[in-house]
Formats: C-alpha cells, structure tokens, sequence
C-alpha cells in the first residue's frame, strides 16, 4: 500500500469518527412490480387473479432504516392499480402514499409509476397493498424494516425470522364481489378461507397440500414477522403449547410482554419472539387464525391453520406424530380484546422515546359507525336495512370519492369542486352514540377534508356508534404514527375520561380499533405536509364511505414544505 492509500484511509477513519452517521448512511434499494394475471389454484379452484411479479402474497421489500426505495410498478391489466406502503411515514413524499384518487390517479392500463420514498425512523414490519377497490385481496406483500447497520434490536437478536401474512381467499373475484355489493346495497358475500402466506391450511376441503409448515431447531428463538393483510377481519392467533412475546406493533418497539394469543386487526403489524423448546417434543402443533367478530353482518367463520415442525434428527421417525391445537378465544371476546390491547405500552426509553403531544391545539370528536343511504334503484327494494343502502360515514359525513386526486387539487390551487375544506370536527347533531339507536340512519354525502396548520397538535377521539349494532373498526391514519392515549366503552365522557389518559408511555400505531360500543382516543403532530387518508381497515366499510382525509399545510422552513409532484405522476 503506498503512502496517500494510508493518508486516505486514516482520512475516511477520522471522518467516520466524527460523523458517525456517515458510514451508516442508508442506500437505494431498487424494485420492480410488474402487474399481471396470474392462474392460482386454492381449495380445488383455479382462478386468475391480479398478482405482483405473478405471485401470491407479492415479493417482499427488505429495507434498513434510512434506505431510500424506488419501486416502479408496470401495470399489465385492465384494471387501473395503486399501491400503498402501509405505515410509511412518507415525510414530505406525499405523492408515494398510494391510495387512489387521495395522493394520485391510479396507474392506467400499459402505463408504469416510479413511488420514490425514504424509509425515517421506522424499524419492524410493515407491509404493501394496492389501494383502490377491492384489489388488496391478492394484490400485499411484507415491508420488511431492518436496524440501522451496527444497531441491535432491543432484544436478544433471533436465530431466524419469518414473516407470516395473514390474508382471506375467495373463489369468486373480488372486483365482482363488491360491485355486486354496492349496486344492490347488501353486505357483500364473505371469503371461502383464511390464509397464511397464502395458504389456506388442512382445516379447508381439498387444502392439505397448501399448508404453511414452519421448521424449527430445538432451543432457539424466532421472530415472526406477523401481517394482517385480511381484508375484513380482525384475527386471534396462537400457536399450540407456545408462549409469543410482543415485542413491536405496527415498526414502533414496544414493551415486551408474553401471551399465549394475540389479537391483529386489518391494517396491524405484530412482530413476535418465539422461543422454542429445549428438547425435541415428538409432536407437531397447529397455529391457528380465526376472526374476532363484534358486528351483526355474515362472516367467513373459518380457521386456517398452519403447521409447526422441530427438525430432528433421521433415526427419529416423523409419522403418525400427535398434532395439537391451541385454544382460541370464543368469536365474541372482547374482553379479551380490550386486555390484549391494554398491555401495549411504548418502550418510552431515552433511545426510544414517546414522545407524546402533551399541550393541544385542536380536539376532535369523531363518531364512527354503519348507517344508510336511499335505494337509487328505481321501483327496486335494496337488499340493505328496510330496504335501503348500506352505507358508512364518520361524523355523519358518507365520504364520496373524487374523480381527481386531492393532493394534486390541493397542490395546483384548483380545489373548487373537488372538495370542501369544511369537516366537521364534531357531530353535528349529538345522540347517545352507543344507546338505542336514532329512528333516522340516513347518512350525509360529500368529500370534505379537515385542514391543519403545519405542527398543530391534535387529539382525536372516534367513537363508535349503535346506529346499526355497534362494531369494532379498525382505523387507519395515513403519513402519521399516533399515539394510543386511552379507550374505553359507552360515550366518550370530556371531563370523566382525559384525567385518566396515558401520556406517558402510549403504544404508537398507524391503526388502531375503535372499540364495539366504546371509543378511543390518540394523539399525534402533523408535521408531515400533504393530505393523509384515514379510514377504518375492513374493506366493505371503506367501500361504503367510512374514510375522510386531513390535509396538513406547509410550514414555513424549506424543509417543512411538501415537494413537487415527480414527473412520471400519473393522470386520471
């Protein structure tokens, strides 16, 4: 090595002592999605379905904190697709969010997009899903979110990890499913299975064969990497004679604690330990999903089940091996809910601190529940209650979508007839949300936004209302973490409940459930200027305008200000 090799290298050593950061600083990843049909087989039924890369789940994204994606979807279908990374931050890359019609028009037939975001404080599981209709059936894959370089998780680090994707499968398409459901004004026909990585599991007619099978080594610990891509439920899961530690919700640490069940909505990410045990047990046990019903609709009461195996040695004969299964709670456990959801709590430590809005600047109460819009149908009776629409609204308010995207309404200063910058942040007319319900169901329509200043501090509480049975939803808050700061059940009381908040260490989520008959409350900053989807996770109440945006304004540094649309944006 000669003399200015050895100057270089002491120079790059003293530059990475003094900007530590430097030699971690994240880099590009490049992926491509191409969008095509794909035949796939499940339950003795072949259909072809809208895939990424013609797989099912789609390919998986694997990214350190601080790395920078490129993503270039190519659409190969009819059907105009878009993509949301669910749970990234997206700060000031508003224009990567993904649903359709709220950040960007879908991507057309024969047309491609490049989504171009940077991965900011984020570590754990997220995962990706389109975000128009009702494609997100096929069309999810794991976002998978690694430490920084030299940074180690905040426990003991896993021998392996999985990640396991909770989705439903239907053999019907699901496009028909749902159109069928809005022209009518019924509930829409319910799944055929539950899956997991697209399996449905032994506990399904003619699905033996497509069973998810874990092996494991005797002695070590395993994250599971647990993803509920479902489309309307909320899922118990347990593996048999195991014990899971949660460890991170939605890519945010929290607390960990041991559970022989967890409870994963639509929407949530749970990252788990699982800590197998220290002899070969000469047995093979059951994972086990099923849903956690609250609403009075139909569901898919189905199990999938997927398999876990101990590798063993060849002199040990692997046949005829007992099998167990684990017990799950009854399909109506709220209670268990309610406990599940109370132990979540943020490590709230000086490396990873909650940092929680502790003065206000504006409080919101939004109720969140099922009501009903008029039969369009002429000299037709519609198969909703008594005869008219199902329908879904937030403060009453039925949110219609638009034929242009509001972001880029809002960006170009030609909002006029897009929408209306006028939500109500409070019910216009206030009832006992969750007592008998009011004669009149009838629901508002229109697409109307809440506008924020840049930084306010905001304090949302959504309650849930009886209008037609009350029901667990869970809420999804786009280009924001918020923080859970308390729930409860019956009316949200403002002088009874706010002294009993939790501000100090509040589990931080991008989703949470608004409790069957009950409420809860969050927190969060808007420090992210664009405007940001919030909708509650199960499909069909989206469809039926359970959803409203915020739109957060610049602020005045250089830094806080949204940039530009990227060139490539596609057209409506």
């Amino acid at each position: 090595m000669g003399v200015s090799t050895h100057k270089f290298l002491f120079f790059c050593f003293v530059l990475s002592c003094l900007i530590p950061n430097l030699v971690f600083a994240g880099i590009t990843r490049h992926y491509k999605f191409e969008i095509k049909l794909q035949n796939v087989t499940r339950l003795c039924h072949t259909k072809s379905m809208v895939t990424v890369n013609g797989k099912f789940p789609g390919p998986r994204i694997v990214a350190r904190e601080g790395d920078r994606l490129l993503i270039k979807v190519v659409n190969h279908v009819s059907n105009n697709i878009s993509i949301h990374w669910h749970g990234i931050r997206q700060l000031r890359s508003g224009w990567s969010d993904g649903p359709a019609y709220i950040t960007q028009c879908p991507i057309q037939t024969g047309q491609s997009y490049v989504y171009n975001y940077t991965i900011i404080g984020q570590r754990g599981t997220l995962f990706w899903h389109a975000h128009i209709s009702w494609l997100r059936s096929t069309l999810y894959g794991p976002i998978i979110i690694l430490p920084k370089h030299g940074v180690p998780y905040p426990f003991a680090k896993p021998y392996k990890e999985f990640p396991i994707l909770f989705g439903e499968w239907w053999n019907s398409d699901t496009e028909a499913v749902i159109a069928q459901a809005l022209q009518t004004g019924g509930g829409p026909n319910v799944s055929d299975a539950y899956t997991m990585n697209g399996l449905p599991g032994p506990l399904y007619n003619c699905s033996a064969k497509d069973t998810l099978k874990l092996k494991v080594k005797r002695g070590k610990t395993y994250l599971l990497r647990l993803v509920n891509a479902a489309l309307n439920d909320e899922l118990f899961f347990s593996i048999a004679n195991h014990t899971l530690k949660i460890v991170d919700v939605d890519a945010i640490y929290v607390k960990p604690f041991e559970t022989d069940t967890l409870l994963i909505a639509p929407g949530q990410t749970t990252n788990v330990l699982l800590q197998t045990k220290p002899h070969y047990p000469n047995a093979t046990f059951f994972m086990l999903a099923r849903p956690y019903v609250t609403g009075q609709g139909t569901f898919d009461n189905s199990t999938v089940a997927g398999i876990l195996e101990y590798e063993t040695s060849s002199l040990i004969s692997r046949k005829d091996l007992p099998i167990y299964k684990p017990n799950l709670p009854p399909l109506n456990d709220t209670s268990f809910a309610t406990n599940f959801t109370n132990k979540l709590r943020s490590l709230a430590n000086s490396k990873f601190p909650a940092n929680v809005p502790q003065n206000i600047d504006k409080k919101f109460l939004f109720t969140v529940g099922l009501g009903t819009n008029p039969c369009n149908q002429n000299n037709q009776t519609c198969q909703g209650p008594n005869g008219t629409m199902f329908a879904a609204s937030i403060n009453n308010i039925s949110f219609v979508m638009p034929n242009t995207a509001l972001l880029q309404a809002h960006y170009s200063g030609q909002s006029k007839g897009v929408y209306s910058p006028f939500f109500p942040n409070q019910p216009l007319i206030p009832f006992n949300y969750t007592g008998n319900p009011p004669n009149n169901t009838m629901v508002g329509n229109g697409t109307k936004l809440e506008v924020l200043p840049f930084n306010t501090t905001v304090e949302l509480i959504m309650q849930d209302t009886s209008i037609l049975g009350a029901e667990s939803h869970p809420l999804h808050l786009h280009g924001f973490n918020f923080f859970v700061v308390g729930q409860g059940f019956g009316n949200f009381d403002p002088k009874k409940d706010p002294p009993s908040f939790n501000l100090v260490d509040p589990v931080e989520r991008n989703t949470v459930g608004v409790p069957a008959g009950g409420w809860v409350a969050i927190r969060f900053r808007a420090d992210n200027p664009g405007v940001w989807f919030m909708h509650c996770h199960l499909e069909v109440h989206t469809s039926w305008g359970l959803k409203m945006a915020w739109l957060v304004l610049d602020g005045k540094l250089p830094n806080q200000k949204l940039l530009p649309p990227p060139a490539d944006l596609p057209k409506c």
